[in-house]
Parts: C-alpha cells; sequence; structure tokens
C-alpha cells in the first residue's frame, strides 16, 4: 500500500480507504441480536482484509444505519493504533443535539475518539449555516477535539460548488481540516474546490469514485474499450489519485474480494502516461459525440438552477445527456436524472418535464442558441433520461 499525507492533519493516509457503507447489514440502526450472523462476519473479514492489505483507513457514518455499531463490534479485537477512524455526523440547527449524536456514534463504535469527524452533508445554505455560525456545531466539534473525543474535524459536501467554496473557505473555530468530495473522471466540476483545499492545506478524500464516478463497477463496453488495459473503474482511480490534491480514494467494498482490482493499480499510480494515453481516448470519445471533450462543456452557459424558469438545473441534465451521448453511462444517467425534482440538496433543482411550458429565449441566447434549439434540446433530454414524457 501507498500513503499519503493528509493535508493538515499530518496522518499518514492509505491511498485507498475502507467505506462501509456497502458492507452494513440494513439503513435502520438495531440492537446487535437483530443483525444476522452472516453479514456480521463478512464485514469481520472484510475489516480484517483491508488490515492486513494496509488499508488503514476505515470510513463510516452515523446515517448509514447499522455499520457503526457493526463496526464497533469489530473493532474491539484491534489495537487502537492499527486503524483511523473517520465517521460522519449530520449538522443539526441545535449544536447540543449534534455533540450528543457524535457522543452515541463513539458509544455505538466502542470507542473513547475518532481519529476524524466530518460535519456529513454541508449540501446547502441551511447546513452551511448550522455547521458555520457562530457557536454552530462546528463550535461544537471544536468543543469535542478540546476534549480529547475528536482529533481532527472535516465535512462532507456534495452540493453545488460555492456551497462547498463557502465551507472551504471558513475560518471561523479554526475551519475545515479536511473535506470529503466528489470528482472523477466524469465529473470535474469541483476543481475549485479542490484547488481551494489544497490553499488551506486540507486533506482530501473522493467519496464514491466506483459508483458515484459513473457506475463504473458495471460500466458498458464502450469505456471498457477505450480504457484497455485497464478497466474504466481502475483507469477512475488512477485518473483521481494522480491529482496532486488528491490524497484517498474511497473503495466501498461489500466483500473482500472487492478490494482486489482497485489494489491491482496501486503499483500504477506513477505510470502518468498511461493515464494521459486513456484519458485522451475518453477525450476524443466525447468531442466525436458532442463536439466538446467534456460532458459539463456548456455547464457555465446557463445560470444556476434557481436562476432559470421552473427551476430547471439545465447545466446538470446537460452533462448527463452527453456522459450518455460520448461514454454509454445511461443506467448511471437516468439514475441521477430521476433524482431531481425529489428535493435531494446533492442533485438539486427540477428537470425538463416541463421545458416546453416556459419562455427559454433569454437562457438560449445568453449560451449561443436559439429558444427553439433549447427546447429541442432538453425534450430530447427528458425523452432520453425521464419517467415522463415533457408536455
Amino acid at each position: 500500500m501507498k500513503y499519503s499525507k493528509f493535508g493538515k492533519t499530518g496522518l499518514a493516509m492509505p491511498v485507498l480507504s475502507c467505506g462501509l457503507m456497502r458492507s452494513m447489514f440494513s439503513w435502520q440502526d438495531m440492537p446487535d441480536s437483530k443483525i444476522p450472523d452472516l453479514r456480521q462476519q463478512n464485514l469481520a473479514e472484510l475489516v480484517e482484509t483491508a488490515l492486513q492489505l494496509g488499508i488503514t483507513h476505515l470510513e463510516t457514518a452515523r446515517g448509514y444505519g447499522s455499520s457503526e455499531r457493526q463496526l464497533g463490534r469489530v473493532l474491539a479485537d484491534y489495537d487502537r493504533n492499527s486503524f483511523i477512524l473517520q465517521t460522519k455526523v449530520g449538522p443539526e440547527d441545535d449544536p447540543d443535539r449534534f455533540t450528543a449524536n457524535v457522543e452515541d456514534s463513539l458509544h455505538r463504535l466502542g470507542q473513547k475518539r475518532l481519529d476524524l469527524l466530518a460535519l456529513h452533508g454541508i449540501n446547502d445554505y441551511r447546513s452551511l449555516w448550522q455547521a458555520c455560525r457562530p457557536g454552530g456545531c462546528l463550535a461544537a466539534a471544536r468543543r469535542l477535539q478540546a476534549q480529547g473525543k475528536v482529533d481532527w474535524v472535516g465535512f462532507s459536501g456534495h452540493g453545488d460548488l460555492e456551497i462547498l467554496l463557502s465551507a472551504i473557505g471558513h475560518t471561523g473555530d479554526n475551519g475545515f481540516d479536511y473535506i470529503n468530495l466528489h470528482w472523477y473522471t466524469i465529473w470535474q466540476r469541483n476543481n475549485p474546490a479542490l484547488a481551494a483545499a489544497e490553499e488551506r492545506n486540507m486533506g482530501v478524500f473522493i467519496i464514491s469514485p466506483t459508483d458515484k464516478g459513473g457506475m463504473l463497477q458495471q460500466a458498458p463496453e464502450k469505456l471498457c474499450s477505450l480504457s484497455s488495459p485497464l478497466t474504466p473503474m481502475q483507469f477512475n482511480d488512477l485518473f483521481c489519485l494522480q491529482h496532486p490534491c488528491v490524497n484517498t480514494i474511497s473503495v466501498g467494498a461489500s466483500c473482500p474480494e472487492d478490494f482486489k482490482a482497485h489494489l491491482e493499480i496501486v503499483s500504477r499510480i506513477d505510470d502518468e502516461g498511461l493515464v494521459q494515453d486513456i484519458y485522451r481516448k475518453w477525450g476524443q470519445a466525447m468531442e466525436e459525440a458532442s463536439g466538446k471533450s467534456r460532458p459539463d462543456a456548456l455547464w457555465d452557459s446557463f445560470p444556476s438552477w434557481w436562476q432559470t424558469p421552473g427551476y430547471m438545473n439545465i447545466g446538470f441534465m446537460l452533462w448527463l445527456y452527453n456522459c450518455v451521448r460520448g461514454w454509454d453511462l445511461l443506467e448511471f444517467a437516468r439514475n441521477r436524472y430521476r433524482m431531481l425534482g425529489t428535493e435531494m440538496p446533492w442533485v438539486a433543482g427540477n428537470d425538463a418535464w416541463a421545458a416546453q411550458r416556459y419562455d427559454l429565449a433569454q437562457l438560449a441566447d445568453k449560451a449561443g442558441m436559439s429558444a427553439e434549439e433549447l427546447r429541442a434540446l432538453l425534450v430530447d433530454v427528458h425523452t432520453l433520461l425521464g419517467r415522463k414524457q415533457p408536455g
């Protein structure tokens, strides 16, 4: 295993982290007696395999149902200095409630302290306020740090770039020490967040690069061909790890065997020529299909979703559409598209179901299109990705 200095924390972070969401038994917390022995044994074997491989960073969350409680039973068998433990706890309006939740998570985990505590899901202005206001949850986390219950405090962010940048740039209560971030080959919108995190010497953990990075565990044949001699998943791993700001990427293993393909790339982290060659092939395929080498090329041609008619998230929709046109990521794009309009903070705004009802002339003109062209494009997007026909 290779290791990277995790920003200002100074922790020796393995380049592959063990993400424990997929290995949990249930999305609901429950007593140990209700967790099947086979599922608990699987998690125990997964953790044992990770540690034997040098994957010493174990990452879970309070919101991952039975995960903390299951992991706590496993960690009792290991020396505390043999692993780096991270959990994530969502911010609250009441910082005392946040503190109580962190302490309960420590109890579930059977631990006296956390190496890394993340405020889970700073995705919108409300959660940003909950975390960063004077006396808010970040201040509460720093009090836990002073009590020796937490070593370092970061956050996970899934929302708009401006929210991420606001949290990264926050200096009250000593700001944040690290970030859990979405950034992949297919999703480079967060480049400014990486740069800002580097400027503040924050550790950078990449969230779910395989699944959130295009469902590459079941990649289409087109990407398999473009990525040879690697798999698309392995190429994306290397693409992420070769970025100078990235310290570690999550391997969301559901069983011990899931580590194998990711481990195969560790010895090739320094092979920049191979990665750039494959990246050029991906870019050429995208340009042939869409006219641009990146799927998000038109994003900045449109305003943010809250400034568009019907609150349509046009940049996001066209990014997904191009992921299908250039790389055949149809199932991934449909899954993401169908989250629009569900009030999910990290997939904000609405889809194009009602695109024909709105006056799009001003938006289209700024993007260098006619209103008819933009409307037809959005109809095509919804026809391909949505459940209902626009009307």
